[in-house]
């Protein structure tokens, strides 16, 4: 399906360009994007889509929780279950790739299931009418865990079986589950294989555990430079490695640096800044120089300076964590199709797409 990007917005995308070098993740498939809730992992995923088309691939950007954040992001309609065209992404003037963006229903996924490996449609239709496909996707969590990663996987793999009616992709990148159960989700089909011990549900559960833990599979852990989201983070690679799923990179998001030198920040940072400097520079502008703003102005420098330390110090924890790491700026005016362009020229400057 081409839609829903209309004239305006091929031109809007058009105008846009991302310039690619070379990517830190050669090789890599699929691409998994997590994060602690409110760290923007839908907006990274996004961008790093729009990164790695820039250089002519076919990305499908899929979520899996239900929320419509990619039709939000795109400022286009709730996506169905149908992969639809979300971006074109130029090259000097030329259209070098495409990103399609799918949000995965498991009630859609399990019905597809059924049809493509047992060619059940008719019985998939009879089966909707009285709900046993609602009631199978939502008696257990589990069972909807495993139809999402089981879509992905059958995205990933038609490079290898493709089928006419099937867009083949080169990467897939997936708006996954928080840090929080991210390992949890991934791994749902080990489980599956323990408890399937023949059939052809053990062997597509086997071929999906195979998938998630090879090194065409990587999961990258969006933070930002705060307490809760950094621990969240280092306990998310932990269990990764625990399940054996390959850990992919770390991008700080929302991150900024600050204007004032290192000897300007510890001289903040102690009260230790001259007031007259600050009352010549305020006269020299023609801004109010009274005690108050005076006091207000050192009081904010003090506090950004202890801000810039604690950010320093979980720039340096993050570090220790051993992966490779990306930072992606705030950007003022919040995250557009534009905005998103613009990540993506980051995440191709530092080597992630």
């Amino acid at each position: 399906m081409d839609g829903p990007v209309g004239r305006g917005r091929d031109q809007e995308l058009r105008s846009a360009s991302v310039t690619r070098r070379e990517s830190d993740w050669e090789g890599v498939r699929l691409h998994v994007v997590t994060g602690k809730g409110g760290t923007g992992k839908t907006t990274v995923a996004a961008a790093l889509a729009l990164a790695l088309a820039a250089s002519g691939q076919t990305v499908l950007l899929c979520e899996v929780e239900g929320r419509q954040g990619l039709a939000r992001l795109f400022d286009v309609p709730a996506l169905p279950y149908e992969e639809t065209r979300l971006a074109r992404v130029p090259d000097d003037g030329h259209v070098a790739g495409e990103v399609y963006g799918l949000a995965i229903d498991p009630e859609a996924a399990l019905a597809e299931y059924l049809e493509m490996y047992y060619r059940l449609g008719r019985a998939v239709r009879a089966l909707h009418k009285v709900g046993a496909i609602e009631f199978a996707t939502t008696i257990a969590p589990g069972v909807r865990d495993v139809l999402l990663t089981g879509k992905v996987y059958e995205a990933v793999r038609r490079r290898e079986k493709p089928r006419r009616d099937r867009r083949v992709y080169d990467a897939v990148v997936m708006d996954a589950p928080p840090t929080g159960r991210i390992a949890r989700f991934l791994n749902v089909n080990a489980g599956v294989v323990d408890l399937a011990r023949v059939g052809p549900i053990r062997r597509q559960a086997e071929s999906i555990m195979m998938l998630m833990r090879s090194p065409q599979t990587a999961v990258h852990l969006v933070t930002l430079l705060e307490e809760m989201p950094v621990q969240e983070t280092a306990d998310g690679i932990a269990e990764l490695r625990e399940a054996r799923i390959p850990v992919g990179g770390v991008v700080i998001n929302m991150a900024s640096r600050s204007p004032l030198d290192k000897a300007t920040l510890r001289a903040a940072a102690r009260g230790g800044l001259d007031r007259a400097e600050f009352e010549a520079a305020l006269t020299h502008t023609g801004l109010p120089s009274d005690d108050r703003t005076i006091n207000g102005l050192l009081t904010d420098a003090r506090e950004h300076a202890t801000r810039v330390a604690l950010e320093d110090r979980l720039r340096k924890r993050i570090a220790d964590m051993g992966r490779r790491t990306y930072e992606l700026p705030r950007l003022p005016h919040g995250v557009d199709v534009g905005g998103l362009f613009e990540l993506a020229r980051e995440l191709n400057d530092q080597g992630m797409a």
